[in-house]
């Protein structure tokens, strides 16, 4: 067998398996999509599986949302579906999209569309189309431009997505040009699917995506945020932000990282701060441990875009980058501001960031037990993340090096959990509560008695648990500092 009829052989055998995994998968959800496709057609119009549910099912892993596309308008959806679904909504409505709930199934049926951009405004322009092909063209990729018709099953493949699947390849339907004119979001979603998917990007579309970066810009930050954050939580996110970069897509949204890319690390000179910043990403991804923790994946990526900023070169030769640690939180509060990140979520991150680097110089011997309490009390909830952080940021191909940083923390943890098994570690709070410290002093509820709670609490982090008799006469002592009567 020539080598181009065995790679032909190849193909089919993992077509067949797609199809395979289709009809189990469709068979799954029939009962419920084949009632909704003859709903329907006894209403007179069509109802097709289609989009990012077809390719799922083609994969073996589609999930309990399922989207449709019909020829039918939202109104005439809403008459379809009302008495049969087991709620409704309509958030999606200008869009043509009229969501409803049967048996644990989320559907969504869209309308038949021709979206497009004007090229101006930040937001699509929504025009209905008249037929499946019009429906199927204008989708952003061949991968994602397959319909199954209900209930009839009936599969229709116009642009070869059926290949591109079995060949793990992103390519549009029409020209790369056409479709990011349309939507330059889709430019990003291609990213996205190359991380979510592990699937290479057709080179047209790489070369049109480094060409047309700058149309992103018309894209909102709400958009970008969520196809970015999928990204992130991709199973192979470091393709994702390699493509973003290599084709200046990063750039436009997320500078800090392309800055990365010629600043020297000063741990180890022959990397550069961007390969070291991929690595620690994937070595957070190592210690997750319930599926993708954003905040982790972030704080990762993050964690040392402060160093452009910092860097010095010493009268030997070396390279410092002094306090990136906190121009790297005050750029990342300030970048994902701007990409509308929520502000908890921004908080975590940006706190992470600021605390990676507090555990070097653990191993120097230098911590005392109010330094260890210090870090506890300011990581707060985040201690088992910035954990995880630290160690990831260990990227050093020095074995003896690597272990013994490995040595260190494991002895800070060991002498966390001593500590904690004395005190509250996870809830340090002073010695007297507010109710206290008003009755010992005579003072009404104000700045006072704050003033008064944190100096017990630096008392608390320095000392450790004082019992009450110590903890009123320190109270005390520092009221008379303050010419406060007590």
């Amino acid at each position: 067998m020539s080598e181009a009829s065995a790679s032909h052989a190849a193909d089919r055998r993992e077509l067949t398996a797609a199809q395979r995994n289709a009809v189990a998968e469709l068979l799954r959800v029939s009962p419920v999509a084949d009632e909704l496709g003859r709903r329907f057609a006894e209403a007179g119009h069509e109802l097709h599986l289609v989009g990012g549910s077809v390719r799922d099912a083609l994969l073996g892993r589609l999930g309990e949302d399922l989207d449709f596309c019909t020829d039918a308008h939202p109104d005439q959806t809403l008459q379809i579906v009302k008495g049969w679904a087991e709620a409704i909504w309509e958030t999606g409505r200008e869009f043509g999209t009229i969501g409803c709930q049967r048996d644990g199934l989320q559907l969504e049926i869209t309308t038949f569309r021709a979206e497009a951009y004007d090229q101006v405004s930040r937001n699509p322009v929504v025009e209905y189309g008249t037929s499946l092909d019009d429906d199927l063209k204008r989708r952003d990729f061949t991968i994602n431009a397959m319909a199954v018709s209900l209930p009839e099953h009936r599969f229709t493949d116009p642009h070869g997505g059926l290949a591109d699947l079995a060949a793990k390849v992103i390519r549009t339907p029409g020209t790369p040009q056409e479709s990011f004119r349309d939507d330059p979001l889709r430019m990003l979603r291609a990213a996205r699917f190359a991380a979510q998917l592990r699937f290479a990007v057709h080179p047209d579309v790489r070369a049109a995506m480094a060409r047309m970066a700058p149309d992103l810009d018309r894209i909102t930050a709400e958009r970008i945020r969520d196809e970015f954050t999928k990204l992130l939580c991709g199973a192979d996110p470091i393709t994702g932000l390699r493509l973003l970069v290599d084709t200046g897509l990063a750039e436009r949204f997320l500078p800090e990282l392309t800055g990365l890319k010629l600043e020297i690390d000063e741990h180890a000179q022959h990397k550069d701060v961007y390969e070291h910043t991929l690595t620690v990403v994937e070595n957070a991804m190592s210690m997750e441990e319930n599926g993708c923790d954003f905040v982790l994946r972030m704080a990762a990526l993050m964690h040392d875009v402060g160093k452009p900023a910092t860097k010095a070169v010493g009268s030997d030769g070396r390279v410092s980058f002094h306090h990136h640690e906190v121009v790297g939180a005050r750029l990342t509060k300030a970048r994902m501001k701007a990409l509308r990140y929520p502000k908890d979520v921004t908080a975590q991150v940006v706190k992470l960031v600021g605390l990676h680097l507090r555990f070097y110089g653990y191993g120097r011997g230098e911590w005392t037990d109010s330094a260890v309490r210090r870090y506890v009390a300011d990581a707060g909830d985040l201690l088992s993340r910035l954990h995880k952080l630290t160690r990831s940021d260990c990227t050093t191909r020095n074995r003896r090096k690597a272990a013994a940083l490995a040595a260190d923390y494991d002895a800070l943890e060991e002498r966390i959990a001593r500590i904690a098994a004395d005190e509250d570690l996870a809830r340090v709070r002073p010695d007297l509560d507010g109710n206290a410290i008003m009755e010992l002093l005579g003072v009404p509820p104000g700045p006072v008695v704050g003033k008064a709670w944190q100096h017990l609490k630096e008392l608390r982090l320095e000392r450790g648990p004082l019992d009450r008799d110590e903890a009123e006469a320190e109270l005390l002592r520092w009221a008379r500092e303050q010419g406060i009567a007590g």
